[in-house]
């Protein structure tokens, strides 16, 4: 059973004070990463095609629904992310309250999680630089911004913003939280310019029949859009780097999420009413629909801002992949060396440098397809755990201090893990072989490397959960 062995909270922090990462993220900081996140992929492009495809004007439905299932884990993870503000977001609660095996599955589920997301936003990067460019008269050859398995020889822009990215990652959160701070800044001038230019156009019998898929649609759509959720996922991966994080995760967690899906909503009920849904099944429906209405101009800036809003998609997805790395590195599950702390910029460079060269070689030359939807599985399977471990940690360590306490718990968890299951139960058939057949991999590199060399294996104290 020592498969199961819990991980001190109290050991948990120490371990993170002698490796320790430079704290230089405040709540706005987190707000903004995980608007960073959100706002990107999800509303320039999967909410055309959910609408069009599952959902038609209930996709403003679908937004409700997957920002409920998130809501409710976001209760849990701020009450997690203040307990134990750590690196490793969902792998370390894990951890914390349900032992080794299960914190092991967490993580490496995770990781395919932030690889595949990565490797898709940074393929979608391309995809939209490469248009961009070519309506300004450069146009690139195929065999260098396709794919081998789609007649090219290399996607050299996505392999290019992927290493670019991990650059900027090594040099500091810092100077990354900076950048983000710009992005961000322009691609919601990009949102609130479509806004602004489309609200006024709504024709309302374009959300007449309001589902014409019917619920079933709806609830196909929320799971599909799920994708445009995972930012403040990557939030509690910050834990070791913010100012005061007992405070700021819980504000950066929930902050990001209400003001996101917010923003869902009012561009989905603009996009539906300003174009009939069956029109925007396109990679570019939000610029699409401003076409249509006769603003080639204000499409033109929609489109950079979307350029805008998945660079900074990938570089959170970038930075939360190698923090759980970092904190599975330092529990010895896997190799100690990728841990290692930059003398100069405090950050986890060997890592970081890894991640984004096998994130620039599965984007360059792997068509992701239909293996994005992994990301989701994987992120609702880490919600539903940690969603659990709320509970569980109530129980086990019910004096334990909690700066932010999950309101309603025994409400807010059994809805936690319904809505998100429930997410999961939509997603296609093959998405849970793949998760399957990763999971077990996972499981094998565990009994051969992780078990053997746990930190807290190797522990002389006979009691650790003591």
């Amino acid at each position: 059973m020592d498969i199961f062995r819990t991980k001190n909270i109290a050991t948990l922090m120490e371990g993170a004070a002698q490796q320790r990462l430079k704290k230089t993220l405040g709540a706005t900081d987190l707000v903004l990463l995980g608007i960073g996140c959100i706002i990107g992929t999800g509303i320039f492009v999967l909410t055309g095609v959910a609408a069009a495809e599952h959902a038609g004007p209930g996709i403003m439905l679908s937004f409700v629904l997957s920002g409920l299932a998130c809501a409710f884990a976001a209760l849990a993870y701020a009450e997690l992310a203040a307990i134990v503000p750590i690196a490793g977001s969902a792998y370390t609660y894990a951890y914390a309250a349900l032992g080794e095996i299960v914190a092991w599955i967490v993580g490496w589920n995770l990781i395919l999680e932030y690889s595949v997301g990565s490797s898709a936003v940074a393929a979608g990067w391309a995809g939209y630089m490469t248009g961009l460019l070519k309506s300004a008269g450069v146009e690139l050859p195929r065999s260098l911004t396709a794919v081998p398995a789609e007649g090219g020889i290399v996607n050299l822009p996505a392999v290019f913003i992927a290493i670019f990215l991990s650059f900027l990652l090594v040099r500091g959160t810092k100077e990354s939280a900076s950048l983000n701070r710009i992005l961000v800044a322009v691609k919601l001038t990009a949102v609130f310019i479509f806004l602004l230019l489309a609200v006024p156009r709504i024709n309302p019998a374009n959300w007449t029949p309001f589902m014409p898929f019917g619920f079933s649609g709806v609830a196909t759509g929320a799971a599909l859009i799920f994708f445009a959720y995972i930012g403040f996922d990557a939030v509690a991966t910050t834990a070791e780097e913010c100012k005061n994080p007992n405070r700021d995760l819980p504000i950066g967690i929930i902050g990001s999420l209400v003001v996101c899906t917010l923003l869902y909503i009012v561009v989905a009920a603009a996009l539906t009413g300003v174009v009939p849904y069956q029109q925007l099944g396109n990679a570019e429906p939000v610029a699409y629909a401003l076409r249509v209405l006769g603003y080639n101009f204000g499409s033109a800036l929609v489109g950079a801002g979307a350029i805008a809003g998945i660079t900074t998609v990938l570089l959170v997805l970038m930075y939360g992949q190698t923090r759980i790395f970092f904190a599975m590195s330092r529990d010895g599950l896997i190799p100690g060396g990728i841990c290692v702390i930059h003398p100069t910029y405090g950050t986890p460079h060997v890592i970081t440098i890894a991640a984004g060269i096998a994130v620039a070689l599965i984007a360059g030359f792997t068509p992701i397809g239909t293996i994005a939807e992994l990301t989701n599985i994987g992120t609702l399977f880490a919600f539903i755990l940690s969603a659990i471990g709320v509970w569980v940690l109530r129980f086990t360590k019910p004096a334990i201090h909690r700066p932010f306490r999950c309101p309603a718990v025994s409400l807010v968890v059994p809805l936690a893990v319904i809505s998100c299951g429930y997410l999961m139960y939509n997603l296609l058939y093959d998405t849970w072989i793949r998760f399957g057949v990763w999971t077990a991999i996972g499981f094998a590199v565990y009994f051969v490397y992780g078990r053997r060399n746990s930190v807290i294996g190797k522990d002389a104290d006979p009691l650790p959960n003591k």
